[in-house]
Parts: C-alpha cells; structure tokens; sequence
C-alpha cells in the first residue's frame, strides 16, 4: 500500500527511469576519421608546394669565351643622316583652314602644291548669326552679290551648312523646293518644317533676301533653285531668265549670274523646272 501511495503523490510524467549505460565509440569510426584526416593533411601539402613532386630542373650557367678585337687602321666613316624635310605650317591658329607646305628634296622633281586641311566644325557660322552673310564670301556682280571662295579657302558649303548633329548610320537629305513664289507657302514652310530639313528658293520668287534671313534664323539650311529648261518648253516655261539649249553661252552666263545673286547664304544650287 506504501508504494500505491508514493505512486499516487508522484507527479505525472517524474516516473524515475534506470540510467543508461554510456555509448563507446567502435574501432571503425576512428579508424574512418584517422583516414579522413590525413586525406585532407596530403591533399594540403601537395596544394602549398610550388612543383609538387617534380624535381626542380638545374640551371647552367655558361662564360662566354671573349675575342679580342683588332682596330682597324682608319676609323669607319659615320654614314651621313640624309635631312628630311620639315612640315612648314602656317595658317590661322584658332581653327579655320591650315596650309601646310611640304618642301621637295634636291632632284625630285617640281616643288609640290600647298596642302589644305580644314576642320568644318571650327569655320562654320554661328546660327544666332547665321542670317548676315560673311563678307569673305561674297562678291559684286552685275546684278547683285555672288558667291566665291575667300582668300583663306574656305567656301560657301563650309560656312553656311549646318553643323553635324553627331548621329551615326544612314541619312536621308530633304528638300523642299519652290519657295518664295507663294508668300503664304513660304511662310508656312519656315515656321512649321523641322529646322534639318532644307529649303530651296526659287529664282523667281519675290522677298528672296527676306526669306531668307528667316529660313537661316530658324535653323534651315538654303539652296537657290536656278530655272533650267524643262521637257515640252516654252509650253512649261520655270519663267524669266531660264537656261536653254537654244541661247548661247554668254546668255546662259547671264542668266546664271542673275540666279545667283537674288540672295546669299545658300550652301550649293539645284534646278527648277
């Protein structure tokens, strides 16, 4: 009755259990770790070696035998270094064309021609300014301003074509021609075309000058429209002072030179028929 008792006071689950008897480690898990071990220890010997089992290879070293040298009676005369010609460059220094002279040597031939190098992105005209012709680039004529090269080289297309915009790969050019026949078209066209597309004037046209200023104020580049002789003339007739088959070459000149000199500022010439 005593242990009934003692059992029932005892709380659940403090049942008193026989102690176990320690765990030994078998002969077979240390033997298994020894090897493990020295594994890893042989692997990392032969890791930190620099030429693991390989002996290292003997180096000779050989005294070259040294040969007296006998002088010769006159000394070997120096070979004569042949002057080469010096690029002679002059020319602005900001920017702008730059001639360089290339000089020829004795007996080869004629003097050679003065080269010139230009770097567009410096002799191009500022666009805040790109109205106002350059003085350079113009001269009197008969029937008003026309175009030539300046004394320094450069040229109309260089002065007064746009700057490149940068982009790579294929272009595709667009020309919008005929104005200046239609005030109201003109205007249109300056106001409302991109600035990258380019404006042809006809020779015809009226306010030509004024136009102009306006197309180059807005970032248009211009070329001037000159009246060729088209299929089925006088029926289609391009208008005043048109280039023919029929006219003789000084009229066709002064045709031309009238063409040229309605305005300035334009970059090259195509036809209106």
């Amino acid at each position: 009755m005593a242990d009934i008792g003692n059992d029932i006071e005892r709380p659940l689950g403090q049942a008193v259990r026989p102690p176990r008897a320690p765990r030994r480690i078998s002969a077979g898990v240390v033997a298994a770790t020894l090897l493990v071990l020295a594994v890893i220890g042989v692997s990392g010997a032969i890791a930190l070696r620099e030429r693991p089992f390989r002996k290292p290879q003997e180096v000779t070293v050989s005294t070259p035998k040294t040969t007296p040298v006998v002088e010769s009676a006159a000394p070997a005369a120096e070979p004569t270094l042949k002057a080469e010609a010096v690029p002679n460059t002059s020319g602005s220094k900001t920017g702008g064309p730059q001639i360089i002279n290339l000089p020829t040597e004795a007996g080869d031939g004629p003097p050679r021609a003065a080269i010139v190098i230009r770097d567009p992105s410096t002799i191009g005209q500022n666009l805040r300014i790109a109205h106002i012709p350059d003085r350079a680039l113009v001269e009197a004529g008969g029937t008003g301003p026309l175009p030539v090269r300046a004394a320094d080289g450069r040229r109309p297309f260089d002065v007064y074509a746009r700057p490149w915009s940068g982009s790579r790969g294929a272009r595709v050019a667009i020309v919008i021609g005929g104005l200046a026949v239609s005030q109201t078209g003109t205007q249109a066209a300056i106001a409302k075309l991109p600035a990258e597309v380019t404006l042809g004037f006809a020779a015809q046209g009226n306010s030509i000058g004024r136009w102009m200023q306006a197309a180059r104020q807005s970032g248009h580049e211009i070329v001037m429209q000159v009246p060729l002789e088209p299929f089925d003339y006088p029926n289609v007739n391009p208008g005043r002072n048109t280039l023919t088959v029929a006219a003789t070459t000084d009229e066709n000149l002064k045709n031309l030179r009238w063409a040229l000199s309605r305005t300035t500022n334009y970059t090259g010439v195509m036809n209106y028929m």
